[in-house]
């Protein structure tokens, strides 16, 4: 089935406007037309692309307004672009507001007798965080209940939007995916990388630095591994926690073995660089950056939280040990920088975790199926 679908992300680096993105990009090279609707461009999405089309969201200041409405302007915005392309169907991707602005330009479209359902899909802090605050709970519990069709990453995660919320009907588990042609191992790039001149091993983390990553104990860890192997940390990202961290290294002694490298739009080119990725989080509904890791055949080193034992299995494709045991990650890290053979073994495991599991030949098909279904759903209710 040909779809024009609607996508809706946050537009910033974060895990739920990575998988939008590259969901977008895979539909479009499978022969689909994907219409991107938000307020800035998706930092994965490369202009040009064939069968994609980016439509900004403008918001108006008034003085009338203390917030800008942006949820009512993405609404008319949806129901713009709708009209003007036939969407089939709209695909938001966290909660809260873009499912209400996602129905409410159902809503709309329907006085104009066109039909258009649409897909929210879960990704973690929208039930964890934002759904379990007392402001937001009535209306994301509404959202989800009021989708077409409800999708989320992880086993964990369906589990805990039913814990959390009740009975809101059918929750479709659709894991995160990654495009094993483009993440691939490539031990040329690593040797000819000039993070680690002196021949240090590279640990690297990639996440949006808010609290919940943890971050800081990223320079923790690199301050006991130093103490047994040369290495150099690489922190691709950016968020509240930067600065913060920035000073932090400098307080450890250790800023001149860390490379802060803020946003980056082709995260492929230097994940291969890494021997290990650090994922200390407090919590993850699946852990995109680990797949994306272990595709690259560098074994993860991250913790035992939420849907992330779904994605590594400890002792074989990567490590998973308690949020805030530094010694123990640490411990880990020293063991596959030490041992030539142990990370041969698991890098080679995390490449297969992620071809037979999680590549986008395998995942990508899921979705496809989903829009079907969902959209006949429709049509035979109409």
């Amino acid at each position: 089935m040909y779809v024009r679908v609607g996508i809706t992300c946050y537009p910033t680096y974060g895990g739920s406007g990575i998988v939008a993105t590259e969901l977008g990009l895979e539909l479009a090279n499978r022969g689909h037309e994907v219409h991107f609707i938000s307020y800035a461009n998706p930092i994965r999405l490369d202009p040009g692309i064939p069968r994609i089309r980016y439509h900004e969201v403008e918001v108006s200041n008034y003085p009338l307004f203390q917030y800008p409405p942006y949820s009512l302007a993405l609404a008319s915005r949806m129901a713009e672009v709708a009209l003007q392309y036939s969407l089939d169907l709209l695909h938001v991707h966290y909660a809260i507001p873009h499912s209400i602005s996602a129905l409410l330009a159902r809503q709309m479209l329907a006085r104009h007798h066109r039909r258009l359902p649409f897909i929210t899909t879960l990704h973690g802090t929208d039930i964890t965080l934002v759904g379990n605050d007392r402001s937001y709970f009535p209306i994301t519990k509404f959202s989800i209940e009021e989708s077409d069709g409800v999708t989320a990453i992880s086993d964990y995660l369906r589990t805990t939007t039913l814990d959390v919320f009740g009975a809101v009907g059918e929750i479709r588990v659709i894991k995160n995916f990654v495009n094993c042609e483009m993440y691939q191992p490539d031990p040329e790039r690593r040797r000819a990388s000039g993070y680690a001149p002196k021949g240090e091993k590279v640990l690297m983390h990639l996440s949006n630095f808010r609290p919940v990553k943890r971050i800081f104990d990223c320079l923790r860890i690199l301050k006991e591994v130093r103490l047994v192997v040369p290495a150099h940390l690489l922190m691709i990202g950016d968020g509240p926690d930067r600065a913060p961290a920035e000073n932090f290294a400098r307080e450890l002694g250790v800023e001149e073995h860390v490379t802060f490298l803020g946003k980056q739009g082709h995260v492929e080119r230097l994940i291969p660089l890494a021997h290990v990725l650090l994922q200390p989080s407090e919590l993850e509904s699946f852990g995109l950056a680990a797949l994306e890791a272990m595709a690259c055949g560098v074994p993860p080193v991250a913790t035992r939280v939420g849907g992330v034992p779904e994605l590594v299995t400890d002792g074989v494709d990567g490590f998973l040990e308690a949020p805030g045991d530094v010694p123990a990650h640490a411990a880990r890290v020293i063991s596959l920088l030490t041992d030539d053979a142990l990370r041969a073994r698991m890098s080679g495991a995390a490449r297969h975790t992620a071809e037979t599991r999680f590549c986008t030949s395998l995942v990508i098909p899921e979705y496809e199926r989903y829009y079907e279904e969902v959209c006949g759903r429709w049509t035979a209710s109409a």
